[in-house]
């Protein structure tokens, strides 16, 4: 049962949290920024449960400000099943997560919307659900958020630090991602870029520009 903290229109089922944030209008077909969260926006401490323990990754902070600047919406979309195998509750992931948006404002990088999903196998209960149609590598919180913001998915751009999220940006329909760490790869129309150095973050903030409408 989700905490008496969360507001209703975030937890839109147990296992789903969907929160729009600002008052940002963006114009139909306007393509996204996906990012992942923990370990992509800030550094992944293992299940983070402590808001003070919230470090940022400085890289996505010109990343995030350069879709700010194209009138870009920037939705996080982030497994969290931390929430389902009873590690901490919905409450504390609010907190965590406010925490990382509050950092990020004050580095005048703002996001759009955050959708986490806590459904998993090690779960108990409803939110035990192996292979659910929101947890990456299924695209749902992708599709989700173009649902609620009418987003061209085929023009947006994913970041995140797992293969996951590459397929679920994939599954989406997207063209391109940005992987953490990783190694350039590509497969029936979705290419996969590293993101590991200043030559690979360039290329994707000309990615970014080259979407302003």
């Amino acid at each position: 049962m989700a905490d008496k903290a969360v507001t209703p229109h975030s937890l839109v089922e147990p296992g789903l949290w969907v929160e729009r944030i600002g008052t940002s209008v963006f114009t139909t077909g306007t393509p996204a920024l996906f990012l992942d969260r923990d370990g992509t926006i800030n550094l992944d401490t293992d299940y983070p449960s402590d808001p003070a323990d919230i470090v940022l990754r400085p890289e996505m902070l010109p990343v995030i400000a350069a879709a700010n600047r194209a009138g870009i919406p920037v939705v996080v979309v982030t497994n969290q099943s931390g929430i389902a195998r009873g590690y901490f509750d919905w409450s504390v992931f609010a907190n965590v997560n406010g925490r990382v948006l509050e950092l990020l404002r004050t580095r005048r990088a703002f996001v759009d919307m955050v959708l986490a999903c806590a459904y998993h196998e090690a779960g108990e209960g409803p939110l035990g659900i192996a292979d659910h149609p929101m947890r990456k590598p299924n695209p749902g919180m992708l599709l989700e958020a173009a649902r609620c913001l009418g987003l061209d998915l085929q023009r947006s751009l994913i970041v995140g630090d797992k293969p996951a999220d590459m397929e679920a940006g994939r599954r989406a329909g997207l063209s391109q991602g940005w992987l953490v760490d990783g190694e350039a790869s590509g497969e029936r129309g979705f290419s996969v870029l590293p993101l590991r150095d200043h030559r690979d973050l360039s290329g994707l903030l000309a990615a970014i520009e080259a979407l302003w409408p």
